[in-house]
């Protein structure tokens, strides 16, 4: 068995993801942005045994946290999955080889603990991922909802029949009031796409995580092959917006918005309409439109639930490296704020040392 860490400049990370289905999450360029906007190092692994591969990209940060803490043992890090549903590629021979698979494992927490990563989250991709969940115990990989998507497989007729009909409804008024859709140049296009984002974030009162600056947007353009935006206009006004991106016949919803004036006429639901056929015209074979806020089931998860009967679980790996460094972390923090390092470890937030209440 072969292990390799490598950084975004490798020309072995390209030549990996050609062997391997991949997403839009796993390209060195997108791990790069996300590195810029949390400030942190992107790289990847690749453990691999003749034609079995095991992939993983992955952003590594200090575990120095901006707290007033006493000085802890030396330098101390941890991993985390880039925005989205990165998770792990593994070759067609790999998910057929159980052994190998826990074996990779294995070789993937002793080589984090050589490095002093303490402990590693993951996102796992719902739909590249879904076989993990059968191969590792609940310990490894925890269920934490479920996420929507449209099988673009079916016949325009299936797939308008699975949306609710509250949606068909909203839709067909949309398009009868004149609401128009349209893929449009997301560089021509940005500065709109921004403002439209940022207004719905903050109508909504969303929490750092989901907003993302100029620059970030900017670079994300840079990646034009696989990013695509969909506008919906009405009287040459832009009423929502929404960026999607295309992988390996894999559409993915990345982020959007809705101005607050056209709230009453809901057009993101003519928007997601529009994108459905578009992606399945072009080949594609699922649109994913995620889940909820933190993977509950909430209003977001239901307005996606409306589009399609087809779900997938959502499941992330939380992996405790190196258990004497985690806990010395939480018990540091919790000393920072004046609680039990139990309310910590109880809460679900992971690594709970990075939980902030």
């Amino acid at each position: 068995m072969k292990m390799k860490i490598i950084d975004v400049t490798n020309p072995l990370w390209l030549e990996t993801l050609i062997k391997l289905r991949h997403d839009i999450y796993h390209f060195p360029e997108y791990l790069l942005l996300e590195a810029q906007r949390i400030q942190a190092v992107p790289e990847a692994i690749i453990i691999s045994d003749d034609d079995k591969i095991f992939f993983t990209p992955y952003l590594l940060r200090s575990c120095d946290i901006d707290i007033n803490r006493e000085l802890t043992i030396g330098e101390i890090f941890d991993i985390i999955s880039p925005y989205g549903y990165s998770g792990i590629l593994l070759s067609e021979t790999a998910m057929e080889s159980v052994d190998f698979v826990n074996s990779a494992m294995q070789e993937l927490k002793k080589v984090l603990k050589s490095r002093k990563i303490c402990s590693a989250f993951f996102r796992l991709h719902p739909i590249l991922n879904q076989e993990l969940n059968e191969i590792f115990d609940s310990e490894i990989c925890q269920i934490n909802g479920n996420t929507v998507s449209i099988n673009l497989k079916l016949s325009e007729a299936e797939i308008w029949q699975q949306t609710k009909p509250e949606h068909r409804n909203k839709i067909n008024r949309c398009k009868r009031r004149g609401f128009q859709a349209k893929i449009v140049d997301f560089k021509k296009n940005i500065d709109k796409f921004m403002a439209i984002y940022h207004e719905t974030m903050d109508r909504v009162g969303a929490s750092k995580h989901y907003y993302f600056d100029d620059n970030y947007f900017r670079q994300l353009s840079l990646l034009e092959q696989l990013i695509h935006l969909c506008i919906v206009e009405h009287n040459n006004q832009i009423a929502c917006a929404g960026l999607f991106t295309e992988c390996s016949g894999i559409v993915q919803y990345h982020l959007g918005g809705t101005k607050s004036n056209f709230l009453k006429e809901a057009p993101s639901k003519l928007m997601f309409d529009y994108v459905r056929f578009w992606a399945k015209e072009r080949g594609n074979e699922v649109l994913h439109l995620g889940g909820g806020v933190g993977s509950v089931q909430d209003n977001l998860y239901h307005f996606k639930a409306g589009f399609s009967q087809q779900r997938h679980p959502f499941s992330t790996m939380r992996l405790i490296i190196d258990e004497d460094n985690y806990y010395h972390l939480v018990n540091l923090q919790a000393k920072y704020l004046n609680i039990h390092p139990e309310q910590l470890l109880k809460s679900e937030f992971f690594p709970a040392y990075r939980a902030s209440h």
